[in-house]
């Protein structure tokens, strides 16, 4: 039988970030990611991502399994076929733009987006092996609260809607 391609993260909305500390501890890059036309359960896009001088391509395509797993499909593709591919676009999303922060900690690797339209808070995703894998979290993170099973906090959704619900308690 063919191994399935499953996804398994943990999503986390957290207090916006020391800026001086991520940019000492993280790998930065720039997201720009645009999402297509795709099937009912399915979402499907395209990703430009930007470190000092090079540029990855990559065209994603998800069906959700459950609010943890997704099966993902993701290959890398050529700038031209980016571009080809960004004439599907759905007109109802907006393409999201993104600060991503890769930081390792204790044999893990989170991933902290910092978006525009947020100056309060940010998202944290980490992958796991399996559904019942422990975190350990950096002390400099601040957790607002699991954000894993809200469906308003998947960047498909954020290109629809931002939420801007008050995060204090």
């Amino acid at each position: 039988m063919k191994n399935i391609p499953y996804e398994i993260e943990r999503k986390y909305l957290i207090r916006y970030p020391d800026p001086d500390w991520l940019e000492r501890a993280a790998d930065k890059s720039e997201i720009t990611q645009t999402y297509l036309h795709a099937a009912d359960g399915v979402t499907a896009r395209v990703r430009k991502r930007a470190w000092k001088s090079k540029c990855v391509y990559t065209h994603t395509v998800k069906q959700k399994i459950s609010d943890l797993r997704r099966i993902e499909h993701e290959s890398e593709i050529s700038e031209a076929e980016y571009n080809r591919l960004l004439k599907k676009a759905d007109p109802r999303r907006n393409t999201i733009r993104k600060t991503r922060y890769c930081l390792p900690y204790e044999g893990q690797l989170f991933e902290i987006d910092v978006f525009p339209f947020w100056q309060d808070r940010a998202y944290l995703e980490i992958e796991l092996k399996n559904e019942d894998q422990s975190i350990c979290f950096p002390p400099e993170i601040e957790l607002i609260r699991e954000v894993t099973e809200d469906p308003r906090y998947t960047n498909a959704a954020l290109s629809l809607q931002i939420p801007m619900d008050d995060i204090d308690p």
